[in-house]
């Protein structure tokens, strides 16, 4: 017998194709076949297992393989404790009724990212379901559980709490002849937890504690009005700038004047000492420790220390080209940095009457200025309504790390005092309160209410609530932010404040 004959019999014996059936063959075959070989019959049923569709229980809801009528379907997106309710169900169905053994839920959300990933070739028609072991390794006969032991250790894993920010203000307070000017700061919060607010031409407290409002000055037997408000940080003492460019210190416990800096005369008791100083409208105020620096429209930055007598000439800083509207001390309180009309950002240390950095990328005045608690040297500040742009710097560096258009007017910033989050107010045109995480500037929540610019913001002592001021004189209180402290702050034996001895 021919021995190519014999060769294709055997084939045809066991099942093999013939390679006459197709034009295109391989190498040729052993004549000895596994008696495990798949036999083929003449019915054609084609493997879709590549295509991972619903039957290999891991496509999303929302995929690109689902159809556009139900996508079109669904009547709002899921929020994230659907979607992470519907994983640890999903997670437990997958174990109860394919033994996956799943005992975490973070294995599964890391496995979201890999969801495209092209799964091995399954046969959809030889699949079963596979034994459970007989060895009561996965649930114990006494228990009363109606799950396996591995499905309660899922449920039993500890999930990360869903951030959620009420978008209703918990207090809203009548705010009458609150000015709707950008260039002014008219609201501060003491580590007393006392608000002061300028209305006019009078400067009110509000209590946090008792919610009494007094009253502590009235500028219009003067003709001025406030223009500016600021609270030393120990939270006795609170500065007001005024329309003429005076700058009063009052003692808040004594309910008395103590000074007067006006542009700058300096009255202590009766006694009047004139100094050269600002001659227009005082907008800006911050103070480092005994030492307070003002801004004007004059576009000097006055520095004087409230210890000395009034005759020590006050520090001048030039720099700017039309008016000071931003100040901000470091919480190192070695730089203060400053925004102007000019559309620029200033960086000043202690020693200098000139700027050591500058920064000229906002398209717009630079009012909304704050330094982070949480990173050494990191600044943000937002333009106004021709620039709508939040920018982050490195001050040890001087470079530029991050920017993120918000769509409108940067009215004010500030960093929580817990976490790595910052909340900006904005203007022109959407007057809202957005809260960002950082570095990532994913927006956590948005917040309306006022029908005017939100110009002016303050943040509570314990960092938890802020309060909000519009030209629409009301003054709204938020919970925005969480009093716990972030995990990520360093535990060094070093720092003193983590360890009493």
């Amino acid at each position: 017998m021919d021995p190519e004959y014999e060769k294709r019999l055997l084939r045809q014996q066991n099942g093999q194709v013939s390679p006459y059936n197709s034009p295109l063959s391989l190498s040729p075959m052993s004549p000895v076949a596994s008696p495990s070989k798949d036999k083929y019959g003449d019915r054609f049923i084609p493997s879709r297992a590549g295509a991972s569709w619903h039957i290999n229980f891991n496509i999303p809801k929302g995929s690109p393989t689902s159809s556009p009528t139900q996508s079109s379907s669904k009547s709002k997106e899921p929020t994230a404790d659907s979607s992470k309710d519907g994983l640890a169900y999903y997670c437990l169905l997958k174990n109860e009724l394919l033994s996956a053994g799943i005992e975490d839920l973070k294995d599964q959300q890391t496995d979201e990212r890999r969801i495209l990933v092209p799964k091995e070739s399954k046969n959809l028609f030889r699949y079963h379901v596979p034994r459970r072991s007989l060895d009561f390794s996965d649930s114990s006969p006494y228990s009363l559980s109606p799950v396996g032991s591995k499905s309660q250790r899922l449920l039993r894993s500890p999930r990360k709490a869903v951030r959620k920010i009420s978008k209703i203000p918990f207090k809203v307070l009548d705010a009458p002849e609150l000015q709707d000017d950008f260039y002014l700061n008219l609201v501060d919060w003491s580590s007393q937890n006392v608000l002061s607010v300028g209305l006019g031409t009078c400067v009110y407290l509000w209590s946090a504690c008792t919610s009494q409002v007094t009253r502590l000055c009235d500028l219009s037997s003067d003709g001025d009005t406030v223009t500016s408000v600021s609270w030393s940080e120990r939270g006795h003492l609170v500065s007001v700038g005024t329309h003429k460019g005076f700058v009063q210190i009052w003692d808040v416990a004594a309910n008395k004047k103590i000074n007067t800096l006006s542009g700058h005369s300096a009255r202590v008791g009766k006694e009047i000492n004139t100094l050269s100083g600002h001659s227009a409208r005082v907008g800006a105020l911050a103070w480092n420790g005994d030492v307070l620096s003002s801004g004007s429209r004059d576009r000097l930055i006055l520095q004087r220390d409230i210890r000395t007598p009034s005759i020590v000439p006050e520090r001048k800083l030039t720099g700017h080209k039309q008016e000071v509207c931003g100040l901000k001390w470091s919480p190192d309180h070695q730089h203060l940095a400053s925004g102007g009309n000019d559309n620029k950002l200033f960086v000043w240390n202690m020693n200098s009457t000139i700027p050591v950095q500058t920064y000229n990328e906002h398209l717009a005045a630079v009012k909304a200025i704050a330094w982070s608690p949480h990173q050494h040297g990191l600044l943000a500040s937002g333009g106004g309504t021709a620039d709508r742009c939040i920018r982050f710097w490195n001050t040890l560096t001087c470079q530029p790390l991050q920017c993120v258009d918000t769509g409108s007017q940067v009215c004010n910033l500030a960093w929580s005092k817990h976490s790595n989050e910052i909340v900006s107010t904005h203007g022109y045109s959407q007057n809202q309160i957005l809260v960002w995480k950082y570095p990532s500037l994913v927006q956590i929540a948005k917040l309306t209410g006022h029908t005017y610019r939100v110009l002016y913001l303050a943040m509570s002592p314990d960092g938890e609530a802020i309060v909000t001021g519009a030209g629409d004189e009301t003054l709204r209180f938020w919970n925005v932010f969480s009093k716990t402290r972030s995990t990520k702050e360093s535990k060094s034996v070093l720092n003193l404040f983590t360890r009493i001895r």
